[in-house]
């Protein structure tokens, strides 16, 4: 059988050990295929091929249930469940997905781009199966990185407490979430890869005490010693997960699929909570990636002989990231008391270049925003000045935090929003639209975005230099190569903006990376007759009326332009400042309506939205009723 006649995971039924190894390893070519041609996840892929196999070879999905945590790690379940064909529109516009999603395939049975939520989407249905009075089996696949994060302990805890409701979790410890995991639990756990399997162990046991003379008359006993001697090795191996009510079963080596298959048949046969612990390799199967396993986590088209990325021509501008971080470490270096704190996301923060250069000075918590944000309040209780570097999507996570445990108390925390906005083929886990809705809304935060990377070094000293609760949001990908300055930034007059162009038909405000938008969709306006100031905004909170409101009384037509959620978000801030104020200018707000947005490049995100320069200036016209005028406006001039 070929993986291309696979549509369905029940065909691997039956198939022999070595049929399944000769699957794995075209699964593994149709990914390395797939991810060289286009980008994508790989490391987490490969390293679960067999992991997949043997586990479905035990289960029946047109009744049991499977979760796999964050997806990424979920490329063979889509290619064993009739997404073959597809496959090569991975992560692109209407194509297949890089995240488990419901709506696209009967088998995705809960999806998720966030880490550790597996085990608590699992237990939830095994609950529903029992309550129903159902029979299915119910699994979960959690990676050892996202078991750091605190809601897959929240979630073993729980079903500790349930031991008539079966659930099997596997643990796929590759010793990696993107980098290397941090913490007590994952040294813990590499503990427990070095040990023996207690499972087979205990069955060695019993083997060798059948052979001795009137074995029979020790069978009462047998259990007994049996019992004793499996503590005795839990002890030593998984007593942490035993302790919390789970039948402990491992290490299993993930690339072996016999020792899979029977090791996942006795966990679905014994009942309660089993917790498979699985070794495995991330990248297996492709040594590149076995010997650069963060860098291979994930790969934009690369070179599948050389592992090289390709060409992309001339050279791009810094990323935001990086000029972020550099600054950073430049202010770090001459202050003692900024701490750089990252929530297993070094490489993509860049921190890690904090980490080499001033390693006192960083921490890297493991998949744990809300202790990020939290330890960051203990650390500016102490005189510190913390700052939280972390995905507008995942600091969604410590929302409470943030309020409860910094603004309230008025600490001064910086937090810095890498990957706001629109993040293109990631999809809707993982864009980060809200992050202006969700942290104006909240008493004693400052809220300032950069229009390009030179400010964003300003902001970086503003954000350190303030005395209280500050956000700075910036974009994922590359500047507009700007000049940087290497040193003598100044910090920003707090909740102060800037004209970049003065015209008198209609008044644009662009926030963060919509402000260069809203440069060039007035050269397209004046094209049309049709002059326009423009603000760079600068900050969400505090607004400056003092500029805004006037002009907005002056002008009469107004746009706001932003690359976050409409409802509640920088567009709003406006009118509700001039709605209190007694204002009353035609406003128009350009930015992401009330709908999610899906896996496409960052331009054809855009475009769906109507966020590109030539259509937002048509939207102007027309709003305005500009188009029938501007001869006018140019004769008035």
């Amino acid at each position: 059988m070929h993986l291309s006649e696979i549509t369905h995971p029940n065909q691997l039924h039956g198939l022999s050990v070595k049929q399944l190894e000769q699957i794995a390893q075209q699964i593994r070519d149709k990914h390395l295929q797939t991810i060289a041609a286009s980008g994508g996840h790989l490391g987490p892929g490969l390293g679960v091929v067999e992991l997949t196999l043997g586990l479905y070879q035990t289960l029946d999905l047109d009744y049991d249930k499977i979760v796999w945590d964050v997806g990424h790690q979920a490329y063979p379940h889509k290619l064993i469940t009739g997404r073959y064909p597809d496959f090569h529109t991975l992560r692109q516009q209407n194509g297949v997905a890089g995240y488990l999603k419901r709506s696209e395939s009967r088998f995705d049975h809960f999806g998720a781009g966030h880490a550790s939520t597996s085990i608590s989407a699992a237990l939830g249905m095994a609950i529903a199966r029992d309550l129903k009075g159902e029979k299915h089996k119910v699994a979960a696949v959690i990676g050892d990185g996202a078991l750091t994060g605190g809601m897959a302990l929240e979630a073993i805890n729980h079903a500790g407490h349930l031991p008539k409701t079966n659930l099997v979790v596997v643990l796929n410890d590759n010793e990696m979430s993107i980098s290397p995991n941090v913490g007590a639990i994952p040294r813990y756990l590499n503990k427990m890869r070095l040990s023996p399997p207690v499972q087979f162990l205990t069955d060695n046991l019993e083997e060798q005490l059948k052979q001795l003379p009137f074995s029979e008359s020790l069978t009462p006993e047998l259990s007994r010693v049996k019992e004793g001697m499996k503590r005795l090795a839990v002890s030593k191996v998984g007593a942490v997960f035993e302790e919390l009510g789970f039948t402990y079963m491992g290490p299993v080596d993930g690339h072996n699929i016999s020792e899979l298959i029977s090791a996942f048949k006795e966990a679905h046969k014994h009942g309660g909570p089993v917790l498979v612990h699985v070794a495995t390799v991330k990248g297996k199967g492709y040594e590149i990636a076995e010997k650069d396993q963060v860098g291979y986590h994930a790969q934009s088209p690369f070179n599948l002989e050389t592992g090289k990325k390709n060409p992309s021509g001339k050279p791009k501008p810094p990323g935001y990231s990086k000029v972020f971080a550099e600054t950073l470490v430049s202010l770090a270096e001459n202050d003692p008391t900024i701490i750089g704190i990252t929530a297993a996301m070094a490489t993509g923060t860049r921190l890690d270049l904090l980490q080499a250069k001033l390693p006192k000075q960083y921490i890297d918590v493991g998949i744990a925003e809300q202790h990020a944000v939290t330890l960051a309040a203990g650390l500016a209780c102490e005189g510190m000045k913390p700052v939280p570097v972390i995905y507008s999507t995942f600091l969604q996570r410590a929302f409470d935090q943030i309020i409860h445990d910094v603004c309230i108390q008025k600490l001064p925390v910086f937090f810095a929003l890498d990957r706001a906005g629109i993040v293109g083929v990631d999809g809707p886990t993982h864009q980060g639209m809200y992050d202006i809705a969700y942290m104006r809304c909240i008493p004693n935060m400052v809220l300032m975005a950069p229009k390009d990377e030179a400010e964003l070094q300003r902001m970086v000293v503003t954000g350190i230099e303030y005395d209280g609760p500050i956000a700075v949001r910036y974009p994922r990908g590359d500047g507009y190569g700007v000049p940087l300055m290497e040193e003598g930034w100044e910090a920003l007059p707090i909740g102060k903006a800037e004209v970049l162009r003065q015209g008198d038909d209609v008044l644009l405000i662009g926030y963060g990376a919509m402000v260069y938008p809203a440069m060039q969709t007035a050269e397209i306006l004046s094209e049309h007759g049709v002059e326009a100031t423009v603000v760079n905004a600068r900050f969400a909170k505090p607004l400056d009326t003092e500029l805004m409101l006037p002009l907005a009384n002056k002008i009469s037509r107004v746009v706001t332009l932003e690359d976050g959620c409409l409802m509640g978000g920088f567009g709003s801030a406006l009118a509700e400042e001039l709605s209190d104020r007694g204002f009353s200018p035609t406003l128009l707000r350009l930015g992401v309506p009330d709908q999610l947005v899906d896996h496409a490049s960052p331009d054809q995100s855009k475009a769906a939205l109507g966020l590109m320069p030539a259509q937002m200036a048509e939207r102007i016209l027309k709003r305005f009723d500009l188009r029938e005028t501007s001869r006018e406006l140019a004769e008035q001039r």
